[in-house]
């Protein structure tokens, strides 16, 4: 559809978008051609290190008989909506942050607040990783959107990306901040601050008309993706945790109609696909830094008052979260599964310690062989 078309009936607009899925599918049915979406632009390590190059091992791994065309920047799929439409099948694979829908996916919603405590980005990605492939609870908590999870992602830590000097408590009172989630939003709260809850794409434009003073994002949104570096004045290195999602959500009426040879080759390269995107996440991170501070960035460490306060909430979080989540969302007390999270974490760290963690066919292999190479293709998720 001509970009200088504009649906103004909303219900028209998503019957006619429903309707050419139906066809590009139907046409996909007979040239194995897919379609992929993420709302992230095509700069974004989650668009370029994790979608880019996985959808050309699956063309590869498959012969051919599998081929997706990306379509990045929310041009097919917002962040609200991905998870529906992938269900629906306007895509046969999406990226999925269950920060923007926590109703819809309750357990994966308390693994991203709880990642609010994560120590290691990586190895928190796998931990997440190794439940929604083996727990049963996540398997369904997809199933009941039509739907078929294969991969977390964790970004780097989290900080503050400021109009001015957020420093200590007192200047965090008032301060309209950017949140992603629960336990972001509720430390904004802690500290007498805002909490906006609003997609990454639009906190730039936020911050220049002054609805956002600051931002709780990983380094890398400062110098890709939303490139907040270049509107922003202050950035505060407060360890926040890490944003969490999910990679590579696929249509479970597509997971299941491409068969088991298919399906065992996507397996099979989706374990480098996650090392990818997790190493190129790391060695951002440790650039961005320095690139904002080089280009007039103000690069600041938080004072104590600011700590103290992080330090109070952070013990409120794994003793509190899990029956928060069990009583507003109707779930069986999930209570293990957010000790078994925390225990996955320093699985994963002991293990990444004995390989070089920057090397993609060792953290891959790694991946493959603790996850992916344990998954019967013949009945997941079937």
């Amino acid at each position: 559809m001509p970009a200088s078309i504009r649906l103004r009936s909303t219900t028209l607009k998503k019957y006619l978008l429903s309707f050419a899925s139906l066809v590009v599918l139907s046409t996909a049915t007979q040239a194995d051609t897919y379609l992929a979406s993420t709302w992230l632009d095509p700069g974004h390590i989650l668009t370029k290190d994790a979608y880019v190059p996985y959808l050309e091992d699956i063309r590869t791994a498959t012969g051919g008989k599998v081929d997706f065309e990306l379509h990045t920047s929310a041009s097919l799929l917002p962040p609200l909506t991905t998870l529906s439409g992938v269900g629906d099948g306007v895509a046969q694979i999406g990226l999925v942050a269950a920060s923007y829908t926590p109703s819809e996916l309750p357990l994966s919603g308390l693994m991203n607040d709880l990642a609010f405590l994560a120590k290691d980005p990586m190895a928190i990605s796998l931990a997440f990783t190794e439940l929604l492939m083996f727990d049963q609870r996540f398997i369904d908590e997809y199933a009941r959107h039509n739907t078929v999870a294969l991969g977390g992602y964790s970004t780097p830590i989290y900080l503050f990306a400021c109009m001015k000097d957020v420093v200590s408590a007192e200047d965090a009172r008032g301060t309209k901040f950017r949140t992603n989630g629960r336990a972001q939003n509720e430390f904004a709260g802690a500290l007498g601050g805002v909490p906006v809850s609003v997609p990454i794409n639009d906190v730039y434009s936020g911050l220049e008309r002054g609805s956002l003073d600051c931002a709780l994002i990983e380094s890398t949104n400062l110098v890709t993706g939303p490139r907040l570096g270049e509107v922003i004045r202050s950035v505060t290195k407060i360890g926040l945790g890490t944003g969490m999602g999910v990679s590579y959500v696929y249509n479970k009426d597509f997971w299941n109609d491409i068969g088991p040879e298919a399906r065992r080759q996507i397996l099979d390269v989706t374990a480098r696909g996650i090392a990818t995107q997790q190493i190129g996440y790391e060695t951002a991170a440790d650039k961005a830094l320095e690139q904002a501070e080089a280009t007039g960035t103000k690069v600041n460490e938080p004072q104590q008052s600011l700590l103290d306060t992080l330090e109070t909430f952070r013990q409120t979080v794994a003793s509190t979260y899990p029956e928060f989540t069990q009583t507003t969302y109707n779930v069986a007390d999930p209570s293990d599964i957010a000790t078994q999270y925390q225990e996955l974490e320093q699985k994963w760290i002991d293990l990444l310690a004995g390989i070089d963690r920057s090397d993609v066919d060792a953290v891959a292999e790694l991946i493959h062989a603790e996850i992916f190479a344990k998954i019967d293709e013949n009945s997941h998720a079937l």
